[in-house]
């Protein structure tokens, strides 16, 4: 017998019935904040405001080139029950980079928060974030309606992919409504959960892994513009927010812990830190423990959500420090070899993955979803990694060249190609070393032109007027040559051998 296709879940809907006068969301910024049925409601304003206003339909994108903000999550909750899907931009891109974005999704709306740089679609219209909130709050709400099937795009989020083109990756509600389950239970989240949300609202952390799982649970999510260690340590030890999860990279935490007003004594609400996007060093888990904070690493993917967590258990976190932890409940996960075959407990392989909260692939991209997929459908994460006899995963290493700095993913061939349109570049190779504050940054080696005179200020100079500022190399180097193999292709475990002179650039 066939099954029907099934519905998007609205847990805010849900609880505001449930429980209506129990506070959804607060905006840390202006300090408006709405019980779950008053953000309800302002949720059907909102999707008025689409219809009405701007004339959006099911399956058209609606963009948003905005720092966090509870509007954000409005915009996003109506573009979900009207059918419509929701980009967030990364608004540190550099315009070029955002213009290459909207053209690939071609919105129809674009909720902003400052002066434009970048050109928009012929038939994008823009509105700020304070029209959009004076909108919502003159508009009516709009009558219900059926919800769309949980299988179709509800989320677009970029990432950059190896070639130097973005990667819109396809996130659906279904794919939602897992990674909520998944971190709901691995990270104990529940109807009294308070979430405190500094991260992105662009990156799945931001945007999924801080919001569903509290609202899912009739939680509240406290959304901060963004992350600033005085404001969010302050934040933290206040008994009147009651902030019980808080998600960071590494570089984040080290921030909270080496500011003055640091006092982990006083967070007596918090559950854990949860870290990932970026190694966390286990002296640095357990100097957490050591202060009664329990830190939690974990592993995810835009393309997959929550894929691992370490249990809430302060003895397993100090026996597994440096692990990611277990993989969450609904997670089908492998580590093969280069055959696709398991390997043995403690050898290393790459990590598959499959599950609801799988992505269905990237958008715009046929060619590139089929490579991300084996022929039987597991996701090919192309992260190098152990598991041991007790089922704990490690991180060892990611097949590609791609580094990460203060959290964000940076891909050398993307830089390379920026440096190679320097009139005085012939040849260049990038590669991440270790950083002390952003985790890891990049270094530049670069061949100049016969004839030609480059220093690293104008090298730095020019790759900052094309691509986002993290991701400009902090150290360029001047070699006669690079190494290569036979074939031509750049070495660059050599180059990782090679050391820097004194004077890198900042």
């Amino acid at each position: 017998m066939r099954m029907p296709a099934s519905t998007t879940s609205d847990p805010v809907a849900l609880h505001a019935g449930a429980q209506p006068d129990r506070v959804a969301c607060v905006d840390l910024a202006s300090g408006r904040r709405w019980t779950y049925r008053a953000f309800d409601e302002a949720i059907q304003r909102a999707i008025g405001v689409l219809e009405t206003g701007y004339g959006v339909e099911q399956g058209q994108r609606v963009a948003t080139l905005a720092r966090n903000s509870a509007d954000l999550l409005i915009l996003q909750q109506a573009a979900m029950r009207l059918g419509a899907i929701f980009v967030p931009l990364n608004w540190r891109l550099a315009s070029a980079e955002q213009q290459v974005i909207l053209a690939d999704c071609d919105p129809a709306l674009l909720l902003h928060d400052a002066a434009l740089q970048a050109a928009l679609p012929e038939r994008c219209v823009p509105i700020d974030v304070a029209a959009f909130t004076a909108a919502v709050e003159a508009e009516a709400p709009a009558p219900r309606r059926p919800l769309p099937a949980d299988d179709a795009p509800s989320i677009i989020l970029y990432t950059s992919g190896t070639s130097g083109r973005p990667k819109g990756v396809i996130v659906t509600e279904r794919n939602a409504f897992a990674t909520a389950v998944n971190f709901g239970v691995l990270g104990r989240v529940g109807n009294a959960s308070i979430f405190l949300c500094d991260a992105p609202m662009f990156h799945v952390i931001g945007l999924v892994t801080n919001l569903r799982p509290p609202l899912l649970q009739g939680g509240t999510v406290l959304i901060s513009p963004g992350f600033d260690a005085a404001t969010t340590n302050r934040r933290l030890a206040d008994p009147a927010l009651g902030v019980t999860h808080y998600f960071c990279v590494p570089q984040m935490a080290r921030m909270l812990r080496d500011h003055p007003d640091c006092a982990p004594s006083r967070w007596t609400t918090l559950t854990a830190i949860f870290t990932g996007g970026a190694p966390n060093p286990a002296a640095e888990i357990s100097w957490w423990l050591a202060q009664g904070v329990r830190m939690a690493d974990g592993f995810g993917m835009t393309e997959a959500g929550t894929v691992l967590c370490m249990p809430l258990d302060a003895d397993r976190i100090a026996a597994k420090a440096g692990s990611s932890g277990l993989p969450a409940p609904t997670i089908g996960l492998r580590i093969v070899d280069d055959d696709g075959r398991d390997v043995a407990a403690g050898e290393a392989g790459e990590i598959w993955l499959s599950g609801p909260s799988i992505t269905s692939g990237y958008w715009n991209r046929p060619e590139e979803t089929a490579r991300a997929f084996t022929a039987d459908g597991w996701l090919r994460t192309g992260d190098i990694a152990r598991r041991d006899e007790e089922g704990f995963v490690t991180l060892v290493d990611r097949r590609k060249d791609m580094f990460i700095s203060g959290g964000e993913n940076v891909y050398p061939v993307e830089i390379e190609t920026v440096l190679l349109d320097h009139p005085g570049v012939a040849e260049a190779a990038v590669i991440g070393i270790a950083d002390a504050r952003w985790g890891e940054v990049g270094r530049a080696f670069v061949v100049v032109k016969p004839g030609c005179v480059v220093d690293p200020a104008d090298l730095a100079s020019h790759c900052g007027a094309r691509i986002a500022r993290y991701k400009v190399p902090k150290e360029f180097l001047l070699a006669d040559a690079l190494p290569r193999t036979a074939s031509g292709k750049i070495q660059k475990h050599i180059l990782r051998t090679w050391t820097a002179p004194a004077g890198g650039q900042d």
